[in-house]
């Protein structure tokens, strides 16, 4: 993931920061809950194909 985009995507929902889950290749949302992915290098910035986080994940 690069750098550079990670530091101009934001939420689609809350317009809060993303964090980048290298092992799940997932960028997440904490104050939405939502994890979304990303497929070939390429981030899925759509609500409805996010995943939602359990609350264990939140509170990481």
């Amino acid at each position: 993931m690069d750098a550079k985009l990670l530091e101009i995507l934001v939420c689609p929902v809350t317009k809060g920061p993303l964090i980048y889950d290298k092992a799940r290749q997932e960028l997440i949302s904490k104050s939405a809950r939502l994890a979304y992915p990303i497929k070939d290098g390429i981030p899925v910035m759509l609500e409805e194909e996010a995943r939602k986080l359990t609350p264990e994940e939140v509170e990481r």
